[in-house]
């Protein structure tokens, strides 16, 4: 199966999503507020057996976070992303565990490094910023220079305070 007709499967069943394929072997996926285990399950049983990673980019001024799903078929030789939109002010998503479970890892540092709960996943403690206490630090809404401030007490690239 090539990018195409993978995609046509996959809109066969989801009619309703945004799938386009890219390049000759790639998809991309638009799926907010859709059932993400069911579709990634879905897609998984198409034969993407390898979860790359999940990851997610802050839209600040739209008020969302799309989580984002990397998938790769060794036997089709396509890659999929998956991006959905989760609320920016409540960012949970369901731990797709169930389907790959080195998702584990992926969700703790997306949950660390921008906020994103994702449910069902048992531990998402830090895996670098173990005494972080300010806002997690990918978000756009984070301020290097006060946080090194407050931190560091520095202002100036030279090291010195004002």
């Amino acid at each position: 199966m090539n990018n195409n007709d993978i995609a046509e499967k996959i809109k066969a069943v989801y009619k309703d999503l945004e799938v386009k394929p890219k390049y000759s072997n790639q998809v991309e996926i638009r799926a907010d507020g859709i059932d993400i285990v069911g579709l990634l399950a879905f897609i998984k049983s198409l034969g993407f057996e390898h979860l790359s990673n999940v990851t997610c980019v802050d839209w600040i001024k739209e008020k969302r976070f799309d989580v984002i799903y990397n998938v790769w078929s060794y036997t089709h030789k396509v890659h999929i992303t998956v991006k959905s939109g989760i609320d920016r002010d409540n960012p949970e998503i369901p731990t797709v565990m169930s389907l790959w479970p080195q998702a584990q890892v992926y969700e703790r540092e997306t949950h660390e490094m921008f906020g994103v709960k994702f449910l069902g996943n048992p531990d998402l403690s830090p895996l670098f910023l173990h005494n972080w206490k300010d806002i997690p630090p990918l978000r756009k809404d984070f301020d290097t220079v006060e946080y090194s401030k407050r931190a560091y007490g520095a202002s100036s690239p030279e090291g010195g305070n004002e």
